[in-house]
């Protein structure tokens, strides 16, 4: 059978995609590239906004269009928006099966089972099934994604992923050390160890497993030129992580740590578990012990009860860290979750659009001012894929900076030294030293 994959939402549901083609295409099965030369699509999706939702719906009815043209094709939903409305999804006559974030290694089974007539719903946990030996088709030939915790223990107050993606499960260390060395045999340069809280990762093995001691052992794989590490949590980012980053240049100097907001009183209600001043002090910390350190976060604008001082609070806040990278959210309730239920959405739209505008301004201009250092400098990048139309090479450095440059595609994978000759608020732009 062939079977297309549309994969929306983080770099967690991009791996899930990775290991349900690989167990698909060990079963048998042709991965197909589009919707129209499949017999099956499955559709795995992200529920943590609005508009992330939205973009589920939308494919439905692209699907539903299609059906009509062929005679059979099969459609499958998995990811988050399946955990959250399974049952509302199977009303939909273009969905013939639906299943859940940990029943991704039971796909070729679902699938037989879809293709006999059935319509169902499958939420059984078979998460220990995924292992190094998962048979995985990657999307990248020189950098892998490695989940290594599943799901989150936090209840943010706005947040479905707990609700969607269960409670916290590591996988056990040796086994993704062997997945870690087989990837680096393969030439695989780079690796991205994933997590809803990478950080909590071995906290529930109770064998002395943590994300610190997880990244040392890998420093030590040959062939392993980069670690890089997603989503931090600030209240579980130790200092012996800190000490680790900082005693080794293959690991990341991205720090990815959200604050969501520079409020206390919002933080608060958001139910983050620390306050402005925890969260100042880590970034004080970060920045002292490791050299080079670039710092992204993720804000949510308009928060239930926000005021303009509270906003402006963490306007200051950005202006005081001064992030490399913010990613910027309007808040948007989402059914299940503890805000939906308890707090009104009274930030009017467009106080939270005029907000969010106005914060974008201020990080563009930060962005430009921390970019102009690395004009006329020499810096180290590895090529990661081709610029739409001009036929140019994007790479990244080791703090995640994106660099764009002029150099044969088979350079891509490959790490280069450049020259930055401008900057702008988003790349850097520079030519290749040979």
């Amino acid at each position: 059978m062939k079977v297309a994959f549309r994969t929306f939402g983080c770099q967690m549901n991009i791996n899930d995609t990775e290991a349900m083609m690989g167990v698909l295409s060990k079963a048998g099965h042709e991965i197909a590239a589009s919707e129209e030369e499949a017999d099956a699509v499955i559709v795995n999706t992200c529920a943590v906004r609005a508009k992330s939702e939205d973009k589920l719906y939308g494919k439905l009815g692209q699907l539903k269009a299609v059906k009509k043209r062929k005679k059979r094709l099969l459609v499958g939903v998995c990811g988050c928006v399946a955990e959250k409305n399974a049952l509302e999804l199977l009303t939909h006559k273009e969905v013939d099966f639906v299943f859940g974030t940990r029943a991704i290694t039971r796909v070729d089974e679902l699938l037989g089972r879809a293709e006999s007539g059935e319509r169902f719903i499958e939420m059984g946990d078979f998460i220990d099934e995924l292992d190094s030996d998962t048979p995985r088709i990657r999307t990248s030939m020189h950098h892998a994604w490695i989940t290594i915790i599943f799901g989150c223990n936090k209840f943010c107050s706005y947040c479905i992923v707990p609700y969607t993606r269960g409670r916290e499960k590591s996988r056990n260390m040796n086994d993704i050390l062997s997945e870690a060395r087989g990837l680096a045999e393969n030439g695989y340069r780079e690796i991205t160890y994933l997590g809803q809280n990478v950080d909590s990762y071995g906290k529930d093995l109770e064998d002395g497993s943590s994300l610190a001691k997880l990244i040392r052992e890998t420093t030590e794989i040959n062939g392993i030129e980069r670690i890089w590490f997603l989503t931090s949590y600030p209240r579980d980012f130790s200092d012996e992580l800190i000490d680790v980053i900082a005693s080794s240049e293959k690991v990341s100097r991205a720090i990815h740590l959200p604050v969501q907001s520079g409020s206390n009183r919002v933080l608060k209600d958001m139910n983050r578990g620390y306050t402005r001043e925890y969260y100042l002090d880590l970034i004080g910390r970060v920045k002292n012990k490791i050299k080079g350190a670039s710092l992204s976060t993720d804000l949510i604008i308009g928060f239930p009860g926000e005021t303009e001082k509270e906003y402006e609070e963490t306007v200051s806040l950005v202006k005081e860290v001064r992030f490399e990278r913010v990613n910027l959210a309007m808040y948007s309730p989402r059914e299940g979750t503890l805000s939906a239920k308890k707090m009104e959405d009274d930030v009017p739209p467009e106080v939270k659009t005029k907000r969010l505008n106005d914060l974008l301004a201020i990080q563009k201009h930060i962005n430009r001012e921390e970019n102009e250092k690395y004009l006329n400098e020499t810096i180290d990048v590895i090529g990661e894929g081709k610029v739409k139309g001009n036929g140019k090479i994007y790479g990244r450095t080791i703090n995640n900076k994106i660099v764009i440059y002029e150099a044969e595609p088979d350079l891509i994978g490959q790490p280069v030294k450049i020259r930055i000759e401008r900057v702008s608020a988003g790349p850097l732009y520079g030519v290749l030293v040979r």
